[in-house]
Order: structure tokens, then sequence, then C-alpha cells
């Protein structure tokens, strides 16, 4: 076994347990938006998280370089919420839950306050994966070296010639998704990996919700062009839906061994660089590196580099023992917890899932191209043909998902009827 695959395998498989109990993590970025059109005052948000402090009883978790507060912790539920790239960005991290009723009673509380103290400034919190008014605000980062350095390193797709990369380095601070963290056995997470890329067509049908004004692209996720014509997507491994099932848990970390390296952290300071395949990492001389205040230098590789490392795959395996969903747009608020409540039905009834992916009419009229399938459904415009293939395939997974959530027990399958109703119109 190569030294990278066996950090890789060090850091990705030491929390998974062979019989977890179920867990939900869910995570939800939204845009904070001026509502007469205007760019948003970030004064107005630095303001709103140190308002928080003491309307919902948090403690400051992270401050800027200012002393702004920037995250924020709910010290029972261990929720947080905090500046997601930009100051122009809202996310909801929330802690463990055992059933989404949970969540959905917390956020609702929050988001009384927080829509509350953002009106009286014009202000509001929206459900849209892509910020309205992207244009016009502004985009800098949160002054916080992780933020600073993600922004900078993007910003190095004006210097390289690799492959045809979008003109839009700055996306971080503007484009919003919604997360579901989900507990996964050794047994199970490479089958629940290898489902869940085969359902992407789908979920790019009935979650799209980030169409981009600023160029002429014929989808309604930008959100995907985004990440994979970017610095992050230079290796095809490194984001977006897998481009193959996994034969077995060396065929995965072969995969993974193909991601990116692209920061390191050297006595408090933080470097970005080039991206350098995981597998070629440690051979590798030397690195030209930056810091954060454009200062070039020359870095040695070390082992120690692989506990930053972080693709960004849409089935991420996480260092937490979770598969962590990451392909969904931000969603309208009245549909907040659909995503969340569809790949956890998913995930329970796995076995019903594979069985019907193996036979599934959807693949045999459009084949099994998984990275494609989402571009092609993800269209602003289907033809009658791809409408009736991705509504039906769509509609038998949701019957999975929804047979997955009554055996759990929790009432959980309200959460589908949005997504239902839309398909039966």
């Amino acid at each position: 076994m190569s030294p990278s695959i066996q950090l890789l395998k060090n850091r990705y498989l030491k929390n998974i347990k062979e019989n977890p109990e179920l867990y939900i993590g869910i995570e939800l970025e939204f845009p904070i938006v001026h509502t007469k059109g205007e760019s948003i005052d970030i004064e107005v948000s630095k303001d709103l998280m140190r308002f928080l402090v003491d309307a919902l009883s948090l403690e400051v978790e992270k401050e800027d370089q200012d002393g702004n507060p920037i995250q924020l912790v709910e010290p029972k539920s261990q929720d947080r919420i905090l500046f997601e790239v930009s100051y122009t960005t809202l996310e909801f991290a929330f802690g463990k839950a055992g059933r989404i009723q949970d969540v959905e009673e917390r956020f609702d509380a929050y988001m009384k306050v927080i829509q509350k103290k953002l009106g009286e400034k014009n202000h509001t919190i929206q459900g849209l994966g892509i910020h309205p008014h992207w244009d016009i605000n502004d985009n800098r980062p949160v002054a916080y070296p992780r933020y600073q350095m993600l922004m900078a390193y993007l910003n190095m797709s004006s210097q390289v010639r690799i492959g045809s990369l979008h003109a839009f380095p700055e996306y971080g601070a503007f484009i919003c998704g919604s997360q579901v963290q989900l507990d996964v056995s050794t047994a199970d997470y490479l089958r629940v990996i290898n489902a869940f890329t085969q359902v992407e067509a789908a979920k790019a049908y009935l979650f799209a919700n980030s169409e981009f004004s600023g160029a002429d692209w014929d989808t309604r996720i930008s959100r995907d062009i985004f990440w994979e014509e970017s610095m992050h997507g230079i290796y095809p491994e490194n984001v977006g839906v897998n481009a193959k099932l996994f034969k077995d848990e060396d065929d995965f970390f072969d995969y993974l061994d193909r991601s990116a390296i692209f920061t390191a952290e050297r006595d408090g300071e933080t470097y970005y660089f080039s991206p350098i395949r995981a597998r070629d990492y440690l051979a590798t001389d030397k690195i030209p590196a930056y810091t954060l205040n454009g200062k070039e230098t020359l870095l040695v590789p070390q082992e120690k580099d692989f506990q930053t490392h972080r693709s960004y795959q849409y089935q991420d395996l996480t260092t937490r023992g979770t598969i962590e969903f990451r392909s969904v747009c931000t969603q309208p608020l009245d549909r907040t917890f659909a995503s969340a409540a569809f790949h956890l039905g998913l995930l329970v009834n796995l076995d019903k899932l594979e069985a019907y992916l193996e036979t599934a009419p959807f693949f045999e009229n459009f084949g099994c191209d998984y990275k494609s399938l989402r571009r092609q459904f993800s269209k602003k415009q289907l033809t009658d043909e791809e409408k009736a293939g991705v509504v039906q395939f769509s509609k038998d997974l949701l019957a999975i998902a929804e047979q997955g959530l009554e055996m759990r027990g929790q009432r959980e399958m309200t959460y589908l009827k949005s997504l239902k109703e839309e398909l039966t119109l």
C-alpha cells in the first residue's frame, strides 16, 4: 500500500463504526439579501452575529481578524451559526439529531429571531442556491485564514492554463448549498456511495435552484459548473459526481488518491499552492507556495499535510464516520428539509434502493454515465422523453425514500410532500 493511501485510510476510516446509531447532521447555507435589490450591507450581517449572542444565548466560537464574531455555538445542542466564506452567506450547522423534526424546531426558532432583526435594516434570509445580487455585493472573504486561503486559491485560476476554467473565482462567496450527513457502517459506506452516485440525475431534477445570470450556461444548477470548472476541478476526481462505481475499498481509495492537496500549515501560517494529486504529493521535492499576503516560498511536503486533505465529491466520506451528501442547492424556505428526508429515507431503505437501481428503466434509456446524466437533467429545458424519464425515476426513488421513512416510525414522510406534489403537476 502506498504511503499516501495509508494516510488517507487513516484519516477517513478511523471513525467509522461497525454498527453505528443513525444520526442526522444538517448544514444549511443561505444568502443574506437586501430586500430592495441593493448590495447587502455587511455591517448589518456583522451586527446580526453580535446581536445573536445575547438574543439566542449563544457563545462566540470564532472571531475574524477585527474581533467580529463569525461563528457562534449553542452549548447544549452544539448547533452553530456562522458565516460561510463571505459575510453575505449565513450557515446553520446543526448538532447531530435523531429526527428531522428536532432540527426543524431549532431552525424555526433561530430564523424567527434572525429574520426580525434583519428586517429592521431591509435585509432577509432567502431560500436560494445563489445570491441574487452576486454581481454587486462585497464578495471579499471573511477575514479569517481558512476563508482567505480558499478565495486566494480559487483566484489562482487566472494564472492557470489547464483546461477551461470559468471567470468567477469569487463564486465561493455567493453559492449556497444544503448538506446532510448520515452515519454509515464499515460494511455499508461503499454501498451508500455507489447507490447515491446513481441517483444524481433525479436529485438534479428535484433540487435544482441555482440558475446563474452572469453566463450563458444551460443549467439550473450553476454550482456544478462553479465547482467543476474552477481550481477545485482541475483533477476531476476531486469534485462532483464520482466517475465510476467502486468495486471495493481499494478501488475507492485509489480514486481518492487522485484527489487534490492544495494547502498546508507551517508554524501557524496558512499556505496555498497549485493542486497536487494526493498520490504525487509526498514524492514532490519542493512546492512553490504562497502566504495569505501573497509572499512566495518553497514548502517541503509532510505527512501531516494529509490532515487538512479535503475532497469535494458529492458523496463525500468524512472524517466523522459519516457520508456527506453535498450536491443539493439551498432550497426554498418552505421545503428546507425535503433534501434531508429524501437522503435519509433512501439510506434506511438501502437494500430496496440497490435492487431498484439494478433494473431501473432510466439507465436503459439514458445510459450510466452518472456525471453526464446530472448535467443532462439539470438543463433549463428537457425534451418530452427526458422529462418523462426523469419524472418516473424520481417518483420511484421518492416511493423508496418514503417507505424508508415509514420504517423509521418518526413521521418524517411529511417532508417529501412538496416533492411528490411537484412531480404530479
